[in-house]
């Protein structure tokens, strides 16, 4: 009998994954991701690799195992997701969110974009490495992390804070939100992430005089706060382009014949279909206003009011959109950070490029493959601290009509069985040959 497969393995992974609950909500009151580090090693055991289990807190847990490579003195590459998901409330969704349901050929849950997909995907690989005898050419870390979702806090900053050791020899890492397939001007392309922007989650503190709610008051916190916040969700950022976005949108250009006006971008983004909002917000700075807080009852005038912003911004720019956000919540109104990381951009050319480039052309020969710029964040912030250069290769091709973009961090999220046995077949090819 014929050894499983990686495709063979990676839906019924997924959906294992996608039914622990590991819902972060960023305060430490989740489940935590101890369930899913223990599953995840338990597979990687069974594949003769030692799984080590980190807890940075109780529940919070984290999983790094290492393959030996062909060569031990070439540089490690470390291939790593995280554990955990945002929340989802199951009266939003169509199909239980932790049920991992497959229906019309598509397994739905929360995870299932973000990133349980990729996770399968890593396991179901390193296992078919390990039941057929193969050796990779390099050292290969495989990691899954804690706490993503909330800045990594407690998984992949604690990790490379505490534990650099299990990252020595590493140079490169591939993880999440790239090397997915997306409709533009009517041709399949691949967008491989090459670039990130900063995290700046900003809190606003409104200070005012508190009082009874029946008086007159010209110094109210919420008042204040409601002018802040205002001006802050109205303010227009200009655009401006970084590196791998401009090679993005030449390359959109060389591919639709439709130029970029800055003056009117919606020209050319109407051109990149579901990925056209996920796009759009790297033309930019941006800060969104996120949680209003202020008050406790209907006759009393606090002293103070705090407000939540999320702002993303470009490489370089973190003290210059932090002084317009101070300039636009105006006097009485302090601005302090509740989380801060870095921006990344990394070259789309090198040995590893080129060799996800190749993986792909593996399974769909010719196909356009475009660095782009992720609006979010991934963990290879944290392991930027050690050096590493970070890339988005979660390989997926996708079918044009699912707005595969638009479900990270929304409802309904699924993915195709199809989709994920693609894959395994691109990232198989990758591990194999780099």
């Amino acid at each position: 009998m014929n050894p499983a497969t990686a495709e063979d393995e990676v839906t019924r992974i997924c959906q294992d994954l996608i039914r622990i609950d590991t819902s972060n909500f960023g305060d430490g009151s989740g489940p935590g991701e101890r369930v899913a580090a223990e599953y995840a090693a338990a597979l990687m055991e069974e594949a003769g690799l030692t799984a080590q289990i980190f807890e940075s807190e109780p529940g919070r847990a984290s999983v790094v195992a290492r393959m030996e490579g062909q060569d031990s003195s070439a540089d490690a590459l470390v291939v790593h997701g995280h554990l955990d998901v945002v929340p989802a409330m199951k009266e939003d969704w169509a199909r239980d969110p932790f049920g991992a349901e497959e229906a019309d050929g598509l397994i739905w849950g929360r995870g299932a974009v973000d990133m349980k997909d990729m996770d399968a995907m890593i396991l179901s690989v390193l296992r078919a490495f390990a039941r057929t005898g193969r050796k990779p050419k390099r050292d290969l870390i495989f990691a899954f992390f804690a706490d993503e979702e909330a800045g990594g806090k407690y998984g992949a900053s604690w990790l490379v804070d505490n534990h650099p050791e299990l990252f020595e020899g590493a140079t490169e890492a591939i993880s999440e939100v790239g090397g997915f397939s997306a409709q533009i001007g009517g041709q399949r392309a691949y967008l491989l992430q090459t670039a990130e922007k900063g995290i700046s989650w900003l809190r606003l503190t409104a200070h005012g005089r508190a009082g009874h709610g029946s008086q007159i008051t010209t110094d109210n916190a919420i008042t204040k706060l409601a002018r802040a916040v205002t001006r802050i969700g109205d303010y227009q950022w200009p655009i401006e382009l970084t590196a791998t976005t401009r090679q993005f949108l030449d390359s959109v250009t060389e591919m639709t014949g439709v130029e970029f006006d800055p003056d009117n971008p919606d020209k050319l983004l109407a051109e990149l279909g579901n990925v056209s909002r996920f796009v759009g917000a790297t033309l930019q700075n941006t800060a969104n206003p996120s949680v209003l807080k202020g008050g406790y009852k209907h006759n009393v005038i606090p002293g103070t009011a705090e407000a939540l912003v999320d702002s993303r911004t470009l490489p370089g720019q973190d003290q210059q959109v932090l002084e317009i956000i101070q300039e636009l919540a105006g006097d009485g109104v302090d601005v302090s950070y509740d989380h801060k990381d870095v921006p990344l951009e990394v070259p789309f050319s090198g040995n590893l490029v080129d060799s996800m480039v190749d993986a792909l052309h593996s399974q769909d020969p010719g196909a356009k493959v475009l660095p782009y710029t992720l609006s979010g964040g991934t963990d290879n912030k944290s392991l930027s601290r050690l050096g590493i250069t970070g890339y988005g290769f979660a390989p997926l091709q996708l079918p044009p009509e699912l707005d595969f973009t638009g479900m990270f961090h929304g409802v309904d999220e699924r993915v195709p069985v199809e989709s994920l046995k693609f894959g395994t077949r691109v990232l198989d090819r990758l591990l194999s040959t780099y």
